[in-house]
């Protein structure tokens, strides 16, 4: 399977995740000490942080949110060996409501396999 591939199974599994409301999965995607940036600015560097933020999201005010990765071909730019920025399209819906991102994501490859080592939403104007 190409890297390509592989990264875009990575983004479909936490899009499925997330619509589980299951936080363990969406974070083990992620590096140990990845940082992940929210819409808002927020940044929070750590799987376990991300885990347990994600945990009080999806019980709290995000449960019952859909995330939908793609609306268009990610695009993949090599970095180094092992490392490749990813930029997709994507958003959450919650009652009805679209909140359409740009996201970006640094892919690296671990001894697991892939995992993100990096995360940034930016909120598309409406």
């Amino acid at each position: 399977m190409s890297d390509h591939a592989e990264i875009t199974g990575m983004l479909t599994r936490l899009a499925e995740a997330w619509n589980a409301g299951d936080a363990t999965t969406y974070a083990a995607l992620f590096t140990e000490d990845a940082d992940y940036i929210t819409f808002d600015g927020t940044h929070t560097k750590g799987r376990e942080i991300i885990e347990s933020v994600h945990r009080r999201l999806f019980e709290g005010p995000l449960k019952g949110s859909t995330m939908a990765v793609g609306g268009g071909e990610a695009t993949f730019k090599p970095l180094a060996d092992g490392a490749m920025l990813v930029i997709s399209r994507g958003g959450t819906t919650l009652a009805d409501r679209l909140r359409a991102s740009i996201v970006s994501f640094t892919a690296v490859r671990t001894p697991e396999g892939w995992r993100f080592a990096s995360f940034q939403n930016t909120r598309v104007a409406s």
